[in-house]
């Protein structure tokens, strides 16, 4: 059974700084493909950073030099570092995964940017 679970989520303000986490079971990070996806209220849900198995990452332009994706694979973990939020960063967040051709989310985490 693939289970995803995100933490960390909360109230910040512009500028501040958020550290999500992704605890993962019935899946290893270190043989997949992980992600951080975002979706905000009436709008698409949106790649935020991926991670692959040999430790390569992509990000949204939005996020560029600001996010870290990162994982910890004797742990079993997936992390998102978040500085310098907007308030354009307010959105649920997922943690995502994929196993034998199937899509697994997390339940989300509400990350929410205001003064």
């Amino acid at each position: 059974q693939v289970q995803l679970v995100e933490s960390g989520g909360g109230l910040v303000q512009p500028g501040g700084s958020l550290r999500l986490s992704c605890a993962a079971s019935g899946i290893a990070v270190s043989s997949n493909s992980m992600a951080w996806f975002r979706q905000a209220p009436e709008k698409q849900r949106e790649l935020v950073a991926l991670i692959r198995t040999l430790g390569s990452t992509v990000y949204a332009d939005s996020v560029k030099g600001r996010f870290t994706i990162s994982k910890d694979n004797a742990k079993n973990m997936v992390y998102l570092q978040m500085n310098s939020l907007k308030p354009e960063d307010t959105a649920l967040y997922y943690c995502f995964a994929t196993l034998s051709g199937r899509e697994y989310w997390g339940q989300g985490t509400q990350v929410t940017i205001s003064s």
